[in-house]
């Protein structure tokens, strides 16, 4: 399967070997040569918002590790797993997305390493896994909207409120990166106002709620589960690579935005339980959605509605900056000529791909009525598969081309670039040998995640057999920049 490959198309993001003077900084325009039409690009914190929301999107839906492995041992699994498995995941995209500022991002840095086939495929696996992921996120916007105001349970306006969620994400990112970003930056201030607070009240009530009275809980999580879930909630670091040809001096920011976007991920999971540690809440009042009510019993209703308010926040804006990622891999791959060249319009004024954009907000709309769980079983396994082709891109180009200029590096060589994807590899077949309860259409997740997989080399086969030699590219559109 891996031999039916295009010819290389001369608009190829990344995938063909240039082992001399690769053209990282072209791929970058200077905005004094764009003339009057200046476009405007991500600047380092609009960067780190959007790659919080991309990742994280506060710390709802992190109950359940405290429920499983007590305080003390939730909050080491929450410090210890960025170390494993972000860290390293931060500093290889760090290394490639310095190296390679292509539009695509993840999906570019393996074309270019290993092929169209290979590209192809870590294509597919972001594609076929955010249609299981981004239904997830207006379904939770209407879950958190129904506990203020339960009328929208009511006949059919629950979905009706989450079409609007995909509506009006779509128009934000048709708007352009920059309406987006900035988005993300005000909506980080919003969502993380309730928590700030749970923070500074936490201290002077020490020991308050050691007798309080909860809702009674249903998960059965265990520390291992609470493992996997903590692994979730730490996914999606390369999710903003993708976006690459729209960042100022990503060659700088890059590395800079992962490494502040760790920190903040990781101390927005930690110091809410740490302050609830205090106030002596005993551990199994831990669940999914229980944020509120225990921001109610700490703060009263004024916080627990902020506490809502802010899930409302969070659901939006994970939907809506995600949007923003997923968008650049049709027009990457139209750009190369392995899709249709009408993925690669873009608008005129935002340069936004707006035909990605509302061809992908079609589909994840029509799952809206699908009921997803949070599959996490599903999500870790397609996600990790995608993950192993970007630690595999990434020492194949130190081997193949070690004189591409990379403003940062992944520290320790050769060996370094290959053992930094040890500790998540490990963590990914520790995740996949333990999860045994998901189920999807009668199959376990694992299952049917294998068959997602095979499904992509059909697909390529297929898109293989309809244009041999590629569809048309798209010329004209990608000497303009984006922005």
């Amino acid at each position: 399967m891996s031999r039916l490959r295009r010819k290389p198309s001369k608009l190829a993001t990344a995938s063909a070997l240039q082992r001399e003077n690769p053209p990282a900084p072209a791929s970058v325009p200077n905005r004094k040569k764009l003339g009057k039409k200046q476009f405007v690009r991500l600047t380092l914190w609009p960067l780190v918002a959007a790659t919080f929301f991309m990742v994280s999107g506060g710390t709802y839906g992190t109950e359940d590790i405290v429920h499983g492995a007590g305080y003390g041992r939730a909050i080491l699994i929450l410090l210890l797993t960025p170390l494993l498995w972000s860290l390293p995941t931060a500093f290889m995209i760090g290394e490639l997305s310095s190296a390679l500022p292509f539009e695509g991002g993840y999906y570019a840095w393996v074309r270019r390493a290993m092929g169209n086939f290979w590209g192809f495929q870590e294509a597919w696996l972001s594609l076929v896994a955010s249609i299981f992921d981004m239904a997830i996120y207006p379904t939770l916007f209407v879950a958190y909207l129904t506990r203020m105001f339960p009328w929208f349970q009511e006949n059919n306006r629950g979905w009706w409120v989450a079409l609007a969620v995909v509506i009006a994400c779509a128009l934000l990112n048709i708007a352009g990166v920059k309406v987006v970003s900035m988005t993300s930056l005000w909506l980080f201030f919003a969502l993380s106002a309730p928590f700030v607070a749970i923070v500074l009240i936490a201290p002077f009530k020490v020991g308050a709620l050691a007798n309080a009275v909860t809702k009674p809980t249903t998960s059965s999580v265990d520390i291992l589960g609470g493992l996997l879930i903590c692994m979730w909630n730490y996914m999606g670091w390369d999710n903003a690579s993708t976006i690459a040809t729209e960042v100022e001096k990503p060659q700088r920011t890059y590395p800079r935005a992962m490494l502040v976007a760790v920190c903040i991920v990781a101390l927005s999971y930690v110091l809410p339980f740490s302050a609830m540690w205090m106030t002596g809440l005993t551990a199994n009042a831990w669940e999914t959605g229980s944020w509120a009510d225990i921001a109610g019993l700490l703060g009263g209703p004024l916080l627990r509605v902020g506490v809502v308010i802010g899930g409302i926040i969070s659901a939006f804006g994970m939907f809506n900056a995600l949007v923003m990622s997923y968008s650049r891999l049709p027009l990457a791959m139209a750009q190369d000529g392995m899709l249709p060249s009408i993925f690669g319009k873009l608008q005129k004024k935002s340069r936004a791909p707006w035909v990605a954009i509302v061809a992908l907000a079609i589909c994840w709309a029509m799952c809206l009525g699908l009921g997803f769980a949070r599959l996490v079983t599903l999500d870790i396994l397609l996600y990790g598969a995608s993950l192993l082709l970007e630690f595999v891109a990434l020492a194949v180009l130190r081997f193949r081309e070690p004189e591409l200029p990379r403003p940062f590096r992944v520290p320790g060589g050769l060996f370094g670039a290959i053992a930094i994807g040890i500790p998540p590899v490990l963590l990914l077949g520790f995740s996949v040998i333990r999860s045994e309860h998901e189920s999807v259409l009668g199959m376990s997740s694992f299952a049917f995640g294998m068959i997602l997989i095979a499904a992509g080399f059909v697909a390529y086969a297929v898109n293989h057999l309809l244009k041999p030699q590629g569809w048309t590219g798209i010329q004209k559109e990608r000497a303009q920049p984006v922005a």
